[in-house]
């Protein structure tokens, strides 16, 4: 559980770096990576769920 949320924090700092670039830097290229970001959070939340959902039966 911990290198899951270890996963999570790290592409929540990602999400945030290249959403920062391209919101108020203006790097186009940033949008992509942004969004490809939100992709892999989006996995790694479900993956969260569904483990926190096991302990939760211990």
């Amino acid at each position: 559980m911990q290198d899951l949320l270890a996963k999570i924090n790290a592409q929540i700092a990602n999400f945030t770096t290249e959403a920062t670039a391209l919101t108020e830097k203006g790097i186009k290229a940033a949008g992509p990576r942004a969004r490809k970001a939100t992709l892999e959070l989006e996995k790694l939340l479900k993956e969260f769920r569904k483990v926190s959902i096991e302990e939760a039966k211990k």
